[in-house]
């Protein structure tokens, strides 16, 4: 979210659709598609502006994930449902760093391991890291935001953005082993511009987003067919239903991928959902 003005809450709800069912072995698709894995998310967001400059934000999810491998007329089936893991960020804002309408944003801030990373099987077995909805481990989030509207066109925007998390350990996985996420590094590039439609302003966007993730690791080693690289493209829509609610939807569809060892890989993925700003009432001069 970005940083307003002074006293102004921010509050979206959405729900997000991710279908993997691509088969990879580095960047070879391959020509199978018996593995199926599919995660409902609901995603609930809030940003304070403390100040003019600095905001802080949270990020509240449910989570429901469903692997199924259908091979040789047999399927298997694992499911699990529940509260995911949250993340609190604190953002400040340096206006005009880079020039006349620019802003530049730098954000410290946690993941907080609220999910439950012991849900069982129908076997009553505890299903492995991937599948759990939260990881029972605090990672540190860096976020660096850039974005300017050049002056030939005011209502277009150009920005780009980079997330870096560095994970930390459960280290009571399985009940007797640790594990730990790889690090990832997130980076996009967005071009949007703003057009007034049915008497309402609308707002499309084109981003390209690179995800770098290193293997994950076991009691310390590193873990097969886990970490890789993908590049998506995400087309964005947006439609200002009032001026402070906004509907959006988009969807993030991959254009590379390059994966360590045989893995499924994203398919697509859809985001809908909206977003309310609640604005401080401006103060009245009493003359």
């Amino acid at each position: 979210m970005s940083v307003e003005d002074k006293g102004t809450f921010q509050i979206s709800l959405n729900y997000d659709y991710n279908n993997l069912n691509t088969l990879n072995t580095g960047t070879e698709k391959r020509d199978d598609n018996s593995r199926l894995r599919i995660t409902h998310s609901v995603l609930l967001n809030t940003s304070y502006a403390i100040t003019n400059r600095f905001s802080v934000e949270g990020l509240f999810t449910w989570v429901n994930q469903c692997r199924n491998i259908s091979q040789f007329g047999n399927e298997n089936l694992d499911q699990t449902s529940g509260i995911g893991d949250g993340m609190i960020l604190m953002k400040y804002n340096f206006e005009n760093l880079l020039g006349e309408n620019s802003n530049t944003e730098l954000g410290l801030g946690a993941k907080i391991p609220f999910g439950s990373s012991t849900e069982t099987n129908s076997q009553n077995i505890i299903l492995n890291a991937d599948l759990q909805p939260g990881s029972n481990a605090w990672d540190v989030i860096y976020y660096l935001s850039v974005s300017k509207q050049p002056s030939f066109r005011p209502s277009l925007t150009i920005s780009g953005r980079a997330i870096y998390r560095s994970t930390g350990t459960n280290s009571s996985y399985l009940g007797n082993s640790s594990y730990r996420f790889g690090n990832e590094i997130q980076a996009f590039l967005v071009v949007s511009d703003q057009f007034s439609m049915l008497k309402t302003l609308s707002s499309p966007s084109i981003s390209f987003k690179y995800r770098d993730a290193r293997l994950d690791k076991i009691d310390g080693f590193d873990l097969d067919n886990t970490g890789g690289n993908w590049l998506f493209i995400i087309p964005d829509f947006s439609i200002y239903i009032s001026p402070n609610l906004i509907f959006s939807t988009r969807a993030e569809l991959p254009l590379y991928s390059n994966v360590e060892g045989t893995q499924l890989t994203p398919t697509y993925r859809l985001t809908t959902g909206f977003l309310f700003k609640i604005k401080p009432k401006p103060k009245l001069l009493n003359l």
